[in-house]
This record gives structure tokens, sequence and C-alpha cells, in this order.
């Protein structure tokens, strides 16, 4: 099945940002989008949105940190269309601060949303996957798993995991499962909103509102993977304002 009509598509982190101008881009070229976030009712009107468009569309409350959570959303899709080809693991978070700032709780959130949830996401789709015969796991990663600046140790680390359990996913996976890491920079999203370090929160602000990217770069480059034939993986994209360091 090539291109994009049509495919059943799941994403977490639904609710805003790159999740959210992705479900809108999806839903827009004809795929059958199934949302997942933690905010129902950011939810009900992304997807009341798609659908005046004619979308087709589906949507759950999905907190990655449940394992049942994401395995709730992969049995919507499969439940509502009767199978699912894409899951988009998107949900993220980036509360950076030093380490001296010992700040144990935001590391925790980190991993468990940034790594656990991509491993429960797989752990509900790839049996799926491998019953269908088909599937392909979008994985979003940063620029942060390619390159570890201060005050980003614990958020780097989770993205390093993430392009290291992607590739070994798609080692693993045979020659009907694709696997794809997209790996953003600075993003126009509400990514410091989450920073509890007041400086930094301030100065990641400065530099998104001054040359980030708008996120629906980073929906075309999701787009530009799930529409390749079945027998094309593309493995990773790297995309990032032409401003950023």
């Amino acid at each position: 099945m090539e291109g994009i009509e049509g495919k059943v598509v799941a994403i977490t982190g639904a609710s805003s940002g790159i999740g959210e101008a992705t479900a809108l881009l999806l839903a827009e070229r004809g795929a059958k989008v199934v949302l997942g976030a933690r905010r129902p009712d950011r939810l009900e009107e992304l997807a009341a949105h798609i659908a005046e468009k004619d979308g087709d569309v589906a949507y759950v409350r999905t907190d990655v940190r449940r394992r049942e959570d994401p395995a709730g959303l992969v049995g919507l899709a499969c439940e509502r269309y009767g199978r699912l080809d894409v899951l988009v693991n998107n949900a993220g978070i980036m509360p950076v601060s030093p380490l001296d700032d010992l700040r144990v709780e935001d590391w925790e959130d980190m991993i468990d949303i940034n790594v656990k949830g991509v491993l429960y996401g797989i752990a509900a789709a790839l049996p799926v996957f491998r019953e269908q015969g088909f599937g392909h796991v979008v994985n979003t990663a940063s620029t942060a798993g390619h390159r570890v600046v201060p005050n980003q140790s614990v958020y780097a680390g989770t993205k390093f995991a993430v392009r290291a359990i992607s590739e070994g996913l798609r080692q693993e996976a045979g020659d009907k499962l694709r696997v794809t890491i997209i790996s953003p920079g600075y993003t126009r999203t509400n990514f410091a909103d989450g920073v509890t370090h007041p400086e930094l929160r301030a100065q990641l602000a400065e530099g998104r509102d001054a040359f980030a990217m708008p996120p629906e770069a980073v929906a075309r480059a999701i787009a530009f993977a799930i529409e390749q034939p079945a027998g094309v993986d593309v493995g990773e994209v790297v995309i990032r304002p032409t401003a950023q360091g």
C-alpha cells in the first residue's frame, strides 16, 4: 500500500505541536487518524476540526506512561478500522536543567514519557504488525539525540535511547515492517513551557521565538516517510531550522 490515502495512523502526543500538525496534514491527505494525548479537551477539539473537513478520525485519552494507554490507542485503531498501518510515537517532554539542580522528578518524567512511552507504543503495535504482515513505526527523537550540550544531559540521553531502540527495531523488523526516526531541531511548539528551570526556560523560549521552524515542517517529514512504497524504509530524517547551530 503506497501513499497516505486510506492508511490508518495512530499518533501519540497528538493534541498540540508536532503531533497536532501531523494529524491535520495526514487527515488532509486522506489518512484515517487515531489520536492519543493526555488532554481530552484538546483531542476533542482537534477531532472535531478534522471531522468538519470530512476527515476520518477517532481519539482516546492516552498517557504513554501507562502501558495500557498506548495499547488502548492501538486497540481503538484496530477496532474502528480493522488494522493499523502506522504508529507515530510522538509524545515527549523536555524539562531540561543542569544536573546540579538534581531535578530527579523531571529526569524520571523524561524517562517515563520519552523512552518508556516509546517502548509501550512498540509493545502495543508490534504484535499487530506481525499478525498483519505489515506496519510502520515512526519515532520522534531530536537533534539532541545527535549532539549533547550542557543542561540537556538527561533529555539527550532519552533521545539517544529512542534512536538506539529504533535502529534495533529496524534491524529486527525484517522486510515487512518499516521503522523511521524523525529528529527535529528547534520547533515552534510549547516545549519550553515544561522547563522548570526559569533561566533555561527563558533562553529556550527566546530561541524558539527567534528562529524555530513551524511544526508543519516536521509533519511533512513524517508524511514523506509514510508515503514511500512498501519496499522503501526511510531510516531517519534530521530536520532543523537553517539558523540552528
